[in-house]
């Protein structure tokens, strides 16, 4: 939707059909069972909590005895009971999330958790029956504690993640609830009826009364109202609809009765579109994801070679199997990373969340990822820094057969037939001083220039200035200067290859802009203006933001150039534009920013859609990427850091110095390193 008067025909949407049978819980918590909902988890973790607190009073933590700590006759009998059930019932998910992984010859989190749960569980077993049916003169150390705490601590750490991302999915499945339950169909026969809203299909006919929610998308086939769409694009203001104008489902119908052709419903529609998208982009597993998981993998082989290494040591050492085995399992119940499991998936699923409070749906999350290193952010005009809504402010006739009226009558006759933002502040003046419309015919677009029409037999064109320049045509170029200098956007009207009248109009630049480019400029980002609109009124809309670089009077298809070209010197470029004209820019852009969720061209070629169409949002995306990439490093370096650190004191590797990681103060930093990862990722928030 470009200034240079280029008039586009809009198509309705073309939707296709998506299942979204998997849609609720069906996240990839790092190989975590899949059948793991919610509800599931929920009561996992609450009923494992129940086991564990007397696993908890009754055993000692890694052989030292806690303050709180209760025994009595038979209570080493009713923690081994307890840890089995423990052990069967909550590390289950783990266990099978191991198997799948190990299936695939791919460990990762899930067997890293599974190794140091099983060992804890088999050594403490045997501690157990030692212990009890062989009187040694040494105890033998048990790690039921430590078995009880890490079951829960996972199982309460995935129950945080599942809940973030599902929330971060109910900000958008509120999205669906905006659908009406039922909608009146129109029979063969005129006969209405009304039907339950699963079962209204393609091709059928609708009515939408005064004040109602439109059940679908759809195209008007009669009937004239204007409707509020801003629960589904963010878009505040009332929007006209005629006849063959598309309506998007969810959106309010304002005081008009229309009938609307259904052209998509329940999957197919749009509302169903962004929830897919939104459900796609969690999903996805981000780079920093899959690196998290080779940091587990390796994690879990330098785990098995410390501890074997650890145990052949010791035995050679010391010749006492006991200290030997008790080292190696205190390396790997130490190796368990649920710290490290829970580093990235919890940031992300802040990420998500808080990205969707903000209007930003994130489809592809590297785009978070390269945000962080972005030198160029280049825009469209329209829509993006300014309104896009025009206001008439100087008309002009050049012929002494028509007055300064008639020259506006004939834009408006033509404009009729045309939905462009031009077309509407033209048509708008027409009805502000009441002039009557002759009746225009054969009316056509123009590609990239405007419009053509027959009027009383007389064939019209409206066109912009570089169709005058490029055919060599007559005008006032001082005037055209003039007005285009103040911002207008200047359309010309020819009668047989002569200008005969003007339109000038001008565009309100958004409240938001201002602050987005000092922001930008501030953080030694440089902002770009790309256009269709011409070199004037371009140059005068970047005067006023303050923006150095504009290239004006551009095609798609130059766009898309220009994005190539920056991306070819070596800058890293987002692009921000409406998601039509913007499409294959979008897509070459490191980072593609669609503003307005309105289109399914947007959808498809944007990395992340800005819901509302606020400038300000860009600033959210830039400080959302910066920081959750910022937690995402900080998390690994407390998840897998200490690990560095504690599996060699734990292996002993400087037992001759008496320099020993105790299995208590093991246990205490890997729970530390839990609390702080979860905490952490909970702090992400947009500056």
């Amino acid at each position: 939707m470009k200034h240079q008067h280029n008039h586009h025909e809009h198509n309705h949407h073309d939707h296709t059909h998506h299942d979204h049978s998997s849609h609720a819980d069906h996240h990839d918590h790092g190989g975590m069972d899949h059948s793991m909902h919610m509800g599931n988890l929920k009561i996992k973790f609450f009923v494992s909590l129940i086991l564990a607190i007397p696993i908890i009073l009754f055993a000692p933590m890694m052989g030292m005895e806690l303050p709180f700590q209760v025994t009595f006759t038979g209570s080493e009998w009713v923690v081994a009971i307890l840890a089995t059930i423990l052990f069967f019932y909550g590390g289950l998910p783990f266990l099978k999330g191991a198997k799948m992984e190990l299936g695939s010859k791919n460990p990762a989190m899930m067997t890293l958790i599974s190794l140091g749960i099983t060992v804890a569980y088999i050594y403490s077993m045997y501690a157990f029956v030692v212990n009890e049916f062989f009187q040694t003169d040494t105890h033998v150390m048990d790690f039921f504690w430590e078995l009880a705490t890490l079951i829960v601590i996972m199982l309460l750490g995935h129950w945080i993640e599942m809940n973030a991302i599902s929330n971060a999915g109910n900000a958008l499945q509120k999205m669906a609830e905006l659908l009406p339950s039922s909608a009146i169909v129109i029979d063969n026969d005129g006969q209405t009826k009304e039907v339950p809203l699963q079962e209204v299909k393609e091709g059928q006919f609708v009515r939408v009364k005064a004040g109602e929610k439109i059940p679908t998308d759809g195209i008007v086939v009669s009937g004239s109202t204007t409707v509020n769409e801003s629960m589904v694009t963010g878009e505040s203001k009332q929007v006209e609809k005629n006849t063959n104008d598309t309506v998007i489902g969810g959106s309010v119908n304002g005081s008009g009765t229309i009938t609307v052709e259904v052209t998509a419903t329940g999957e197919s529609s749009y509302l169903s579109q962004v929830m897919e998208l939104v459900s796609n982009a969690q999903k996805e597993k981000s780079r920093a994801e899959t690196m998290s998981d080779k940091v587990a993998k390796w994690l879990f082989y330098v785990a098995l070679v410390a501890g074997i290494g650890a145990f052949i040591v010791w035995l050679s050492l010391t010749g006492d199997m006991n200290i030997a085995l008790e080292r190696m399992v205190t390396v790997l119940i130490i190796a368990c990373p649920h710290a490290l499991g829970l580093a990235i998936p919890l940031v992300t699923a802040r990420t998500t969340s808080l990205g969707a409070q903000n209007g930003l749906l994130i489809k592809n999350r590297q785009a978070l990822e390269v945000a962080k290193k972005l030198d160029k952010v280049l825009m469209d005009k329209t829509g993006t820094l300014t309104e896009g809504n025009f206001e008439v402010n100087t008309y002009i006739s050049y012929s002494d057969e028509y007055s300064d009226e008639d020259v506006l009558s004939l834009f408006g006759a033509l404009e009729e037939h045309s939905s462009h933002p031009l077309s509407v502040g033209i048509l708008n003046k027409v009805k502000e001083i009441n002039l009557s419309l002759p009746e225009a015919e054969n009316v056509d677009t123009l590609s990239g220039v405007g419009l053509e029409g027959t009027i009383n037999h007389k064939h019209f064109k409206i066109v912009s200035v570089s169709y005058l320049e490029k055919n060599r045509l007559k005008y006032n170029k001082e005037q055209f200067e003039k007005l285009s200098s103040q911002g207008n956007s200047v359309s010309f009207l020819i009668l047989n290859e002569q200008v005969i009248g003007l339109v000038a109009q001008g565009d309100q630049i958004k409240a938001e802009a201002y602050g987005l480019i000092e922001t930008l400029i501030n953080e030694g980002i440089q902002p770009v203006m790309l256009t269709g609109d011409n070199k004037q009124v371009a140059n005068a809309v970047a005067r006023e933001l303050g923006i150095k670089e504009v290239h004006a009077q551009l095609m798609p298809e130059d766009k898309e150039k220009k994005v190539k070209e920056y991306r070819d010197q070596g800058h890293v470029v987002m692009m921000v534009g409406d998601g039509v004209n913007d499409a294959p820019s979008l897509v070459r852009a490191n980072v593609g920013l669609a503003i307005g969720a309105g289109t399914d061209v947007a959808i498809e070629s944007a990395d992340t859609i800005l819901v509302k169409s606020n400038p300000a949002d860009i600033l959210h995306f830039l400080s959302l990427a910066k920081n959750s990439s910022r937690k995402m490093v900080q998390n690994l370096w407390w998840g897998a850091g200490y690990n560095i650190v504690a599996i060699p004191l734990a292996a002993g590797v400087l037992a001759g110095w008496n320099i020993l990681l105790t299995p208590a103060m093991g246990a205490v930093l890997m729970s530390l390193s839990t609390i702080i990862v979860a905490i952490n990722a909970m702090l992400l928030k947009l500056d």
